[in-house]
């Protein structure tokens, strides 16, 4: 047991030292503007994410890039447009809107052990990746439209329909 748990310590430490990136800060959300689709080699957004709280993760990998320019830049726009439309109500329910070019994330299980989930081979290199630590994880390849985007995301989280960013006033 001694073994295995050495094994395990050296394996999340080696994931740190290769530049894997834990979500602990507010700055690690995600900025639209900055999560361009010209190249994705060569963007920080590369390194793999260890996620440990509820989390929306938007992915772009590297095969997207063998799309045409025209149908890249659109299916781009498209989904940074809809996460856009979508970003308040996440924000509200606490829940980060991260990004990445990974191919891989990282869940932090409670004994200190990473499950990977791996987002390459899907039907569409582009999309959105939902995890709630404890539970399975959703994976959405494609552009979703608000609506639809809004309607998976209330399913998953267990979101309100009248769910608003006022705190209702509490009266005695």
């Amino acid at each position: 047991m001694k073994y295995v748990m050495l094994l395990g310590l050296g394996w999340v430490a080696a994931c740190h030292a290769r530049g894997v990136a834990r979500t602990a800060h507010p700055a690690d959300s995600v900025d639209l503007a900055g999560f361009v689709p010209r190249d994705s080699s060569d963007s920080a957004l590369l390194a793999p994410q260890v996620i440990a709280e509820p989390s929306v993760v938007l992915f772009w990998l590297r095969a997207a890039d063998t799309l045409g320019a025209d149908d890249r830049a659109q299916a781009f726009d498209d989904l940074k447009y809809y996460t856009e439309q979508v970003a308040a109500a996440l924000q509200t329910n606490g829940i980060r809107l991260l990004a990445t070019h990974a191919d891989t994330v990282y869940v932090a299980l409670p004994n200190r052990a990473l499950r990977p989930i791996l987002l390459s081979g899907l039907d569409y290199p582009f999309g959105y990746l939902f995890i709630d630590p404890g539970g399975p994880e959703r994976i959405l390849t494609g552009v979703y439209a608000n609506d639809d985007l809004m309607d998976e995301l209330r399913a998953y989280f267990d979101i309100s329909d009248d769910s608003t960013a006022v705190q209702p006033r509490i009266t005695t």
